[in-house]
């Protein structure tokens, strides 16, 4: 394959390799699941499935930290239904024009040019965070639902993958731009991970120490905007937020330092996602509702973890001073 594949900057050199590893991936999970009898890693698709949960739930704590903690937790919302708007764009040209562009293409852009949106109104504006994101959010979905109504044929069938996640639509092609958009957000945050810890606890220090905020800020919501995409092909748009808020919101009732919680929330996401996935397989639910279900769960559960924990503490420390007092 030469010049650029699936629609995107990736030479051939690089989708070959990544086309390779994925096939790799593909035959050693096949190779699993005949040696162990397990049905549902016979299909291919379902290799793709799991790679691509499994690499989301990476990536949507990796932001979703850091979003949570700067009281962001709703930008993923706005940028999931501007990215709708980006995916009925894509199926809009194709239709009218057929020129075959991925729509994960389109809503990447889309996407991406929302979220500089977002922090620009804030910036022009003056406006509230959440007023940006309320207006960004109604404008995407609501052009979106124009275009769709531009075009009733193929569109509103094709439309609902999107929507809600489709495991069975998971591609080869899709994965591929899954692990790009996953090395593109790993490799950033790895090398602004102290300039972006810096900005979500203290923008008065960061400024002063130097750094552009603004610009960390606009960082922050494109690489945002990377996650909503990457994760919209098993949640879908409407629940694809939930991943990068639900295991943070998690791991928050057990860590006790960022770090700590960061790691905690991909456990917790990898978690959610593989029983998620696995358990919509059996039961032929949807993929993005089931991992969502399972992700609340789990927050239920470390929410009554954390009780017991606070209270063991309380009693810990409750004795101790009782036997201070005592010595004394």
């Amino acid at each position: 394959m030469t010049g650029t594949a699936v629609g995107i900057g990736i030479t051939s050199v690089p989708y070959d390799v990544l086309d390779w590893l994925i096939q790799r991936w593909s035959e050693e999970l096949g190779e699993f699941g005949a040696k162990y009898g397990i049905e549902m890693l016979e299909y291919t698709f379902m290799h793709h499935a799991f790679l691509v949960g499994m690499l989301i739930a990476v990536m949507a704590p990796l932001i979703g930290t850091f979003l949570v903690h700067r009281q962001l937790a709703l930008i993923g919302d706005a940028l999931a239904h501007t990215a709708f708007a980006g995916v009925a764009v894509g199926l809009f040209v194709n239709a009218a024009f057929g020129t075959g562009i991925s729509p994960y293409i389109t809503a990447i852009v889309v996407a991406m040019v929302a979220a500089l949106a977002i922090e620009l109104i804030s910036e022009i504006t003056d406006a509230y965070n959440d007023v940006s994101m309320a207006i960004v959010l109604s404008t995407g979905f609501a052009l979106g639902a124009v275009l769709i109504s531009l075009n009733t044929g193929g569109m509103a069938v094709g439309i609902n993958q999107y929507l809600f996640g489709n495991l069975a639509t998971v591609s080869r092609e899709s994965a591929i731009v899954l692990v790009a958009l996953f090395a593109i957000v790993s490799l950033v945050v790895t090398v602004t991970y102290k300039q972006l810890l810096y900005v979500t606890f203290d923008e008065t220090a960061a400024r002063v120490a130097g750094l552009s905020v603004p610009w960390y800020n606009r960082l922050t919501s494109v690489l945002t905007a990377l996650v909503v995409v990457g994760a919209m092909q098993i949640m879908g748009v409407i629940l694809v937020a939930a991943m990068l808020v639900v295991p943070v919101a998690s791991a928050a009732q057990l860590a006790r330092g960022f770090k700590e919680a960061m790691l905690a929330s991909v456990v917790l996401a990898q978690l959610a996602v593989l029983t998620g996935i696995t358990l919509s397989y059996q039961y032929e639910t949807t993929a993005g509702g089931t991992i969502v279900l399972v992700g609340v769960v789990i927050y239920v559960g470390t929410v009554l973890l954390g009780k017991v924990q606070s209270d063991d503490d309380l009693l810990t420390d409750t004795q101790t001073t009782s036997g201070d007092r005592l010595a004394d």
